[in-house]
């Protein structure tokens, strides 16, 4: 009986320790247990920069009391029902009255028919103003307005401030840009006259775009101005222009075609891409690949002019009767409106031939 006994207890003691060891194989040591790993959630949109703001330091007030120069334009709302501008298109002297679609013409844009032009100036500040018909009307972007400044008086432009239409009465410079030829090949070898095959890039340089560029944010601005919602203001600063004393200028309007790199228009298309916007012209007409366009006639600034500078407007060209070659007299203006006329001025008889129409070919 104490036999079993201690079998019995022997044998208790021996599953003790089996149990015991299976115990501890199973339970791992507190080193061995791995920590639980954190997961982070990764954002795939990065955080944009901010931009600093623009501090400007000089900015445009009120036109000055006095205009240094005007020029009046055509309107040609009065024709648009006739497919046809009311005069002031000539291809070859680089003034386009084109305020219509290509092609048919049946479509009007009077955001783009320029009707009055003035510059004024003070000792910061060039200004140009630009009436149209119908600024409201604007449904196709871009929609630009422009200032082209000659500050060598040679019919060549040398400046160009470029802005698409602004959105109020106060002054920005939100779409503004200023442009220089640096390469002096605007107008290529004849100013404001056709030269076909012209390598010209244009206004090849941006100087100011929107407040950047030169490290001055102030040097150009445009507005509407604050007394006729149909006429925009554009300043840009005397120094930027290299501050001329006398210079010519001209405004422009434009939807896409008013492109920097095409100046001059007349230097990059031929006649016969271009088109013509008066039925007068019948070899040329419609208007084709230069369309939904606007220009002025030159403004002569600070100077007395001659008569003679490239694009002058008629109307500012001295009246006074001069001698020519041939013995006879005419005023320069009487020349200037014969060639405008796209005529041929005899200097012998002071007459003026215009071209007689020529039907198309069929």
């Amino acid at each position: 009986m104490k036999k079993n006994i201690r079998m019995f207890v022997g044998g208790g003691v021996i599953l003790v320790s089996i149990l015991a060891c299976g115990t501890s194989q199973a339970t791992p040591t507190p080193e061995a247990i791995s920590p639980a790993k954190e997961i982070v959630q990764v954002s795939d949109t990065a955080v944009p920069p901010t931009d600093t703001p623009i501090q400007h330091q000089i900015v445009p007030v009120a036109l000055p009391e006095n205009r240094s120069s005007h020029a009046g334009d055509y309107d040609s709302s009065v024709t648009a029902a006739e497919k046809k501008s009311n005069g002031g298109d000539r291809f070859t002297f680089e003034r386009f009255e084109r305020p219509f679609n290509a092609n048919t013409m049946n479509v009007y844009f009077p955001e783009l028919d320029i009707i009055d032009t003035f510059v004024y100036q003070d000792d910061t500040w060039i200004y140009g103003t630009i009436q149209v018909v119908d600024r409201s009307a604007a449904s196709a972007s871009p929609y630009r307005f422009a200032m082209q400044v000659d500050n060598e008086v040679d019919g060549k432009g040398d400046y160009l401030i470029l802005a698409t239409n602004p959105p109020s009465t106060d002054w920005t410079v939100q779409g503004v840009q200023v442009y220089v030829d640096t390469n002096s090949d605007v107008g290529d070898l004849t100013a404001m006259l056709t030269d076909e095959g012209s390598q010209s890039d244009g206004y090849e340089t941006l100087l100011f775009d929107q407040g950047k560029g030169n490290d001055d944010p102030d040097i150009a601005w445009i507005r509407v101005s604050p007394n006729d919602p149909n006429t925009v203001e554009i300043a840009v600063k005397r120094s930027v222009v290299g501050n001329p004393a006398r210079y010519l200028v001209d405004m422009w309007a434009g939807h896409g075609m008013l492109d920097p790199k095409l100046f001059d228009f007349s230097d990059h298309f031929t006649h016969d891409q271009a088109g013509a916007a008066d039925p007068g012209f019948p070899n040329f007409y419609p208007i084709k690949a230069l369309f939904e366009i606007d220009n002025s006639c030159r403004m002569a600034v600070g100077f007395e002019p001659t008569g003679y500078e490239p694009g002058l407007c008629p109307s500012l060209a001295p009246d006074k009767p001069v001698g020519q070659p041939g013995g006879c007299t005419a005023s320069p203006r009487q020349i200037i409106a014969c060639t405008f006329g796209n005529g041929t001025w005899d200097p012998n008889t002071c007459t003026c031939t215009l071209p007689t129409a020529i039907p198309p070919p069929k």
